[in-house]
């Protein structure tokens, strides 16, 4: 299980596109606290940080790591 935290995320809309692009990455069982800003994931193989906050931010939210 991996863990990373996006900004700006406040609604179920928020909650599906972040979710979208996690699993573009091959992340799988993406869950997602709004509260905190926690987005965890299971990797089957690692994913860069880097590819996640190109995908993060190109949907218009803001990585924090």
């Amino acid at each position: 299980m991996a863990t990373v935290k996006v900004k700006g995320m406040s609604c179920q809309h928020c909650v599906k596109s972040v979710t979208e692009a996690m699993e573009k990455l091959g992340a799988k069982d993406v869950r997602i606290d709004l509260l905190t800003g926690d987005v965890n994931y299971d990797e089957p193989a690692p994913i860069r940080k880097d590819d996640i906050k190109a995908a993060i931010e190109k949907i218009g939210f803001e990585y924090v790591g």
